[in-house]
């Protein structure tokens, strides 16, 4: 039944139930009804003894069996619209009884009998028996006839009966009157009237006399006056919110201990709200046990206890209904290696209108190379309302060639305040040579707090010869972990001298994953000469990370130790990704080892690879072989690759054979 106003924060109309006495039970727990009038357990205004033949205690209980033989068996009744013989069953020798059937039937039959007692009593001029008429037929939903009844013992200053004609009449628009009921019912001290008559005030914008009845109501032990007076206290920052939501959650109101803990949460003590959390999602509140499952999962990283009860947590939200759970549970199956179990999840959280989980559903699928369904899934992420699925779709037309569609998508999702798909786009602009209409698109991504966007920002002021302006943008985005950004700023603080300043930007290079800047601190170190096993640290750092310079360093210092194998496998390394030096080494390592055939195939990929020092080990090779002809090639080549140094030597052996073979 709708009451006023709102519950808490959110938008769900305030629901109520009949004030019936301390023998009647809601349709429904208070606890999926926050805001809703439990029974009231007070008899009324004054105290009056129960006459005899009313109430539960003067109910006639009878077994199955009395009643079957005295109505005969109910569930064959049901079989014909006449009240016949039904069919028989198969199997059966007569007829069949169905436990739940009968058990309908008997609380039906007992119903229609109490109530039967209750309006022969109020007919006779009991106020009492009245009063729970009138909820019982509140609760059935027959407003006109229980009107009557309760305006009769309210009449007769039955409290219980004037909060439940408050009640009945909030229900069909009389708010005014229902509040005069309310008020009189609160006053004579029920704790439930006076609820109500709080969040009628509330709504009305009476803060200061809603308060002073919900105080009234979780004073006198009703844990949804305690709840609403905290919602209306934390509204108003009022920090005394914090203890009514906990005497509400200690009378067993989910919802308040759910509050509570994000209260807590929000002031920094984890282990308290992670208690608070667990209260609720006790009581199935699908969000705490949602927050609770994410405080497990930070904290169990490494821990596969703390993540598989996070896992479950995480499943019992998503049961009851909690989209975002379903979500979180399929990354947690993923990660744990198990991708189709996580894609059921976010498929059922997907199909709820989790925007997330649909991004997630295409981006595995994009993976796969199954563009077309990694579409449908991002589309889908578009239409719950999360750009990310623009965005994504923006990135997967360009990675399929479909230039012009991704930069409609790129708009779509920029104009809609995604701040990485503001720097695609300007990316995007600026590889067209439409700098100006880039500018703007970076600036809005790093204003947004995109590091990508702060960076390319740098570069673009850079590339003006705008050195200041340059490195107020990477200063920015190396402050958020930008590895390049801040080799950028290393680079320039070396160049100045400062070596200092440099080495601490170089580490933080290194810790924002720059292999370039972990090389070049790894450099600094070992020209420095006093950290050699750092030095060294850094440098198989860079290396581990596909640097092809730190790979050859890494085989150079391997070589100078005689460690030849570790040597041979890291120069194999950089000179399959393309190192012309190390390909030379690695060729005078086989030499070495006289494997001189391979040695050649390797010297010939340094020397095509512009290698000055391969092509000349290549033409005294020739020459060594009798070939006069191909050493004059190479050396020619080698003096065209230089160093000076190699250019020189190339020059005198080209003057030597010219002298040969003019002889």
């Amino acid at each position: 039944m709708k009451l006023i106003g709102k519950n808490g924060s959110g938008t769900k109309p305030v629901t109520s139930e009949p004030d019936t006495e301390a023998w009647a039970e809601s349709a429904e727990s208070a606890e999926d009804r926050p805001g809703a009038l439990p029974a009231q357990r007070t008899s009324g205004l004054t105290d009056r003894r129960q006459p005899a033949g009313y109430g539960p205690d003067s109910l006639v209980h009878v077994s199955a069996q009395q009643f079957a033989a005295g109505i005969g068996p109910y569930a064959d009744r049901q079989g014909t619209p006449d009240g016949g013989a039904g069919p028989d069953r198969e199997g059966s020798d007569g007829p069949s009884f169905d436990g739940d059937t009968f058990e309908t039937a008997l609380a039906a039959r007992e119903q229609a009998a109490l109530e039967g007692r209750h309006r022969q009593a109020a007919e006779d001029g009991d106020p009492e028996a009245a009063s729970r008429l009138g909820a019982l037929l509140l609760r059935r939903g027959d407003l006109e006839d229980a009107e009557q009844y309760l305006r009769s013992a309210a009449a007769a200053g039955l409290r219980a009966a004037a909060n439940n004609l408050g009640v009945l009449l909030h229900q069909q628009g009389h708010r005014a009157e229902a509040a005069q009921w309310w008020r009189q019912a609160a006053v004579a001290g029920s704790a439930p009237a006076a609820h109500a008559l709080g969040l009628q005030l509330r709504d009305q914008g009476e803060e200061e006399a809603a308060e002073y009845w919900l105080h009234f109501a979780a004073d006198h032990g009703h844990p949804l006056g305690a709840y609403a007076l905290g919602d209306l206290m934390e509204h108003r920052r009022d920090v005394r919110a914090e203890r009514w939501f906990k005497v509400s959650a200690d009378a067993g109101h989910r919802e308040a201990a759910y509050r509570l803990a994000r209260m807590r949460e929000a002031a920094g003590d984890k282990d308290t709200a992670e208690t608070w959390y667990r209260t609720a999602a006790a009581r199935s509140h699908a969000r705490a046990a949602l927050r609770l499952g994410v405080l497990l999962e930070d904290r169990g990283q490494g821990d596969p206890a703390l993540l598989d009860e996070a896992a479950r947590w995480y499943r019992q939200s998503a049961q009851n209904g909690e989209p975002r759970a379903a979500c979180a549970l399929g990354f947690l199956l993923r990660d744990s290696g198990d991708l189709a179990a996580a894609a059921e999840w976010w498929q059922e959280a997907a199909e709820a209108g989790d925007g997330n989980a649909a991004n997630a559903l295409g981006a595995l699928h994009a993976g796969r190379g199954e563009a077309a369904t990694a579409e449908h899934w991002y589309r889908t992420a578009l239409d719950a309302g999360d750009q990310n699925g623009a965005f994504n779709l923006g990135l997967l037309c360009a990675g399929v060639g479909r230039d012009q569609q991704a930069e409609q998508w790129y708009r779509r999702a920029a104009y809609a305040g995604h701040r990485e798909a503001c720097n695609a786009l300007a990316v995007v602009l600026l590889q067209r040579g439409d700098e100006s209409g880039a500018e703007p698109w970076f600036s809005k991504a790093a204003e947004a707090g995109s590091v990508d966007g702060a960076f390319n920002l740098g570069v673009l002021h850079a590339g003006r010869g705008e050195q200041q302006q340059a490195h107020e943008w990477y200063a920015r985005a190396a402050a958020e972990g930008h590895g390049e950004a801040a080799l950028q700023l290393a680079v320039a603080q070396e160049q100045r001298g400062n070596l200092p300043g440099a080495l601490e930007r170089y580490r933080q290079a290194a810790g924002g994953g720059s292999a370039e800047g972990t090389f070049r601190l790894a450099s600094l170190l070992d020209r420095r000469g006093d950290a050699d096993a750092e030095a060294e640290h850094w440098y198989a750092v860079a290396a581990d990370a596909g640097h092809r310079r730190a790979q050859v360093r890494m085989g150079v210092r391997a070589a100078e130790r005689g460690a030849l194998e570790i040597a041979e496998s890291w120069y194999r390394r950089a000179a399959e990704a393309g190192s012309r030096s190390a390909a030379f080494n690695l060729g005078l390592l086989l030499a070495r080892q006289d494997s001189e055939a391979e040695a050649m195939l390797w010297y010939t990929r340094a020397a095509d690879a512009g290698h000055g020092r391969a092509a000349l080990r290549l033409a005294l090779l020739a020459l060594r072989r009798g070939e006069p002809v191909q050493a004059e090639n190479w050396c020619r080549r080698a003096a065209d690759y230089g160093p000076a140094e190699v250019a020189e030597r190339a020059g005198r052996l080209l003057g030597a054979l010219h002298a040969e073979l003019s002889a």
